[in-house]
């Protein structure tokens, strides 16, 4: 069976910024980065395709490809959320030839981080869920979690007042 394509998340409004190398180990701080003038204003799609997931970043004009960044795993290096701020993530983008490269990405509002850190977390708890079903480990309880039925002998008694009019 071939796998189609699905798109987890669209945000249309997503600020490119080019930032400085990684100073440390202890992450990046997006205000390292001119949060007030973006390089660049991107339309992002997160596209799923199989287990695969790729955040494509895209002109909001014509919809023509700026960069793609491949997530095998999340979270991991390819998308890694900045350490002061929660609007604002490092992607490590893959051109055609496999060179790497990263950018900063960060949204207006905190919804929309929101949103792309729920599509991802879903995605990959869906593959998770898929590969436990199809290696035969997972468990399906089929038993009633909670009975509400009436017991033998058990009974209830209803006071129904009419008013007049």
């Amino acid at each position: 069976m071939a796998d189609y394509e699905s798109v987890l998340c669209v945000k249309n409004e997503v600020f490119v910024y080019n930032i400085p190398p990684r100073q440390s180990n202890r992450g990046y701080r997006a205000a390292d980065w001119k949060l007030d003038q973006p390089d660049y204003t991107m339309r992002m799609r997160v596209v799923a395709k199989g287990p695969a997931v790729t955040i494509k970043l895209e002109d909001r004009n014509n919809g023509e490809l700026f960069a793609q960044c491949p997530v095998e795993a999340y979270p991991g290096v390819a998308v890694e959320a900045v350490m002061d701020s929660s609007r604002y993530f490092v992607l490590r983008l893959v051109g055609d030839g496999g060179r790497t490269a990263f950018i900063g990405v960060g949204f207006q509002d905190r919804a929309d981080s929101f949103d792309l850190n729920v599509a991802l977390q879903d995605h990959f708890r869906y593959v998770a869920k898929e590969k436990e079903i199809a290696s035969g480990t997972a468990k399906i309880d089929n038993t009633p979690k909670l009975d509400l039925g009436f017991k033998e002998g058990q009974t209830i008694k209803l006071n129904i007042v009419r008013k007049q009019l």
